[in-house]
């Protein structure tokens, strides 16, 4: 009796946690495969140990709260080509070891900043060809680890130069077909795309819709002297090249400080900063990676003089602006102290005259007493 309702008990546990009917599974692999299945929601009972799902080519409209919580195990998801409009912030709570993430092809709008926070082990993570608008700077803590982002075919503007400062192990981006509006605020993404282009990154492009001058135009490939024009009404352009200058020296400190290990960055990091290798590379091989080096020193100068030049401009024409007071005081001062001078000895010369007069008078007046 106890050994049937044990296989009773087993038969069950297994019914539970049996192969949704809706798609195909691998015991072996740990794979589900529901594509192309015409499923509206994410199908349930799936097994714990599933480590890859396939949902994509579906018609899915949304991810409620723990959409994923059968599977904690899961690494790979993907959910592309659905019709997908919103997504629960908490979609993905639980899933800690997801390293791939798809939701291309899609309607998202925008991305909750809470989404991807317990997720540490992201390294891929596709948003294309959706709709966005943009991507909250927070978000930048939860794709530390991030290898590649996709986000071409969507509607940015403009993306925060915090969020992409964050992705310090990015290998490739893609940003083609956005709206890129090429103003004052997007210097700071030129500027981070010229440092992870040094560091060896991988970018397909970014073409300027707006202003109506710059349309179709490569945001690497517009010279700096056009966002000049930025100064006059903010200074975006120096503060973002202040900060980006700031965060080379940084990166050049840390390189100085791990010197033990120069296979590391001997690549990396001397291009990014337009550097050579300095102590640090001077073993075997040192020779290949200074010559690149120094082919792409110019662009590091040119920041350099840029921001020089600005910085000297402004210290300039306030020095001037208090040596022309200091001159109009001067002329000034000069002006008055001439005019008090004239006013004084005239003065001066009245009351001698008047003092001559009253001396002849009282000259005057005893001589006729005593003729009298």
């Amino acid at each position: 009796m106890g050994v049937v309702l044990v296989c009773a008990l087993l038969s069950l546990l297994s019914l539970s946690h049996a192969c949704p009917k809706e798609c195909s599974c691998n015991s072996n692999t740990k794979v589900v495969d529901c594509r192309g299945r015409g499923l509206y929601d994410i199908p349930r009972r799936l097994h714990p140990d599933t480590q890859e799902l396939y949902l994509q080519d579906n018609r899915i409209r949304g991810l409620g709260s723990m959409a994923f919580r059968e599977i904690p195990l899961v690494r790979i998801l993907d959910l592309s080509n659905n019709s997908i409009t919103s997504v629960s912030p908490t979609a993905l709570l639980g899933l800690r070891t997801l390293q791939r993430l798809s939701l291309a092809y899609n309607s998202l709008r925008e991305i909750d900043k809470r989404l991807l926070g317990p997720i540490r082990s992201l390294s891929h993570l596709d948003l294309s060809h959706n709709s966005l608008w943009g991507l909250p700077g927070a978000m930048g803590d939860s794709l530390r680890n991030l290898s590649h982002l996709g986000l071409a075919h969507n509607r940015l503007t403009r993306l925060d130069r915090s969020l992409l400062e964050a992705l310090t192990h990015l290998n490739s981006l893609t940003l083609r077909d956005n709206p890129w509006r090429c103003d004052c605020q997007l210097i700071g993404l030129k500027l981070w795309l010229e440092t992870y282009l040094f560091k060896g990154g991988v970018v397909d492009e970014v073409l300027c819709s707006q202003p109506e001058e710059m349309r179709d135009r490569d945001l690497q490939k517009i010279p700096y002297q056009l966002f000049h024009a930025c100064m006059a009404t903010s200074y975006h352009y120096l503060f973002a090249n202040i900060h980006h200058l700031e965060s080379e020296r940084l990166l050049r400190g840390h390189t100085h400080g791990n010197h033990a290990h120069p296979s590391s960055h001997a690549l990396h990091v001397p291009m990014a900063i337009g550097e050579g290798l300095g102590g640090g590379g001077g073993g075997g091989g040192g020779s290949m990676p200074e010559c690149e080096t120094k082919q792409k020193q110019r662009p590091v100068n040119l920041r350099h003089a840029i921001a020089t030049v600005i910085i000297t401009g402004v210290v300039c024409g306030i020095v001037c602006l208090m040596m022309l007071a200091a001159a109009v005081y001067g002329c000034a001062y000069a002006a008055i102290m001439a005019k008090y001078q004239r006013e004084l000895k005239k003065n001066e010369e009245l009351a001698a005259a008047r003092g001559a007069d009253h001396a002849t008078a009282d000259e005057k007046e005893p001589l006729e007493n005593a003729i009298a």
